[in-house]
């Protein structure tokens, strides 16, 4: 044999011709690939095998419209405590569904501007300030046993009570059972 003979030949004698092996980079993407799968997969099934804790019964409580005061199914729900005009205390960690209506007073000619305040612990978390119009109050909020939830005006003749009211119910209590 010639030795330009022996340049032609190939170094190995693998059968495909022209393949390459993937590089690191192909390697530690797929990798990563099913890594994630694999962690989805884990969480969906932990997430299945631990449902969240619901609501024991239900727990809704009524302030108004006329008359004036608190309503609620049960003589005391066992997630807040009425602790006085348009004012709760909660008392289950949870997440809580508000819901309400406040309607101004357009015949209300005082100094003080018109607005309703929604507030949890005297902080407030909603806040109205359209006296044309009847307004829709609420939300979802996750609420801790002790906070104080309350609507509250910026006088007491701004709004109409008689179609002015807010309400609470408990949706969820979002701890994963024990």
């Amino acid at each position: 044999m010639s030795l330009s003979h022996m340049e032609n030949m190939p170094l190995s004698h693998s059968s495909l011709q022209g393949a390459q092996r993937p590089s690191w980079k192909q390697w530690l993407f797929y990798s990563t690939v099913i890594i994630v799968l694999l962690l989805c997969s884990f969480s969906a099934l932990i997430f299945t095998f631990l449902p969240l804790k619901t609501a024991q019964g239900p727990c809704v409580a009524k302030f108004g419209p006329l008359p004036s005061k608190w309503q609620m199914p049960s003589p005391e729900p066992s997630c807040v405590n009425k602790t006085a005009d348009w004012r709760l205390k909660i008392l289950q960690n949870g997440l809580y569904l508000i819901y309400g209506q406040v309607a101004p007073n357009t015949a209300y000619k005082g100094r003080a501007p018109f607005e309703v305040q929604l507030r949890k612990n005297e902080d407030p978390i909603q806040a109205l300030t359209n006296n044309s119009m009847i307004q829709n109050v609420g939300g979802a909020y996750e609420f801790h046993a002790g906070d104080v939830i309350d609507l509250i005006f910026n006088a007491e003749h701004q709004v109409l009570k008689n179609k002015t009211y807010w309400g609470i119910f408990l949706l969820t209590n979002p701890q994963f059972i024990s």
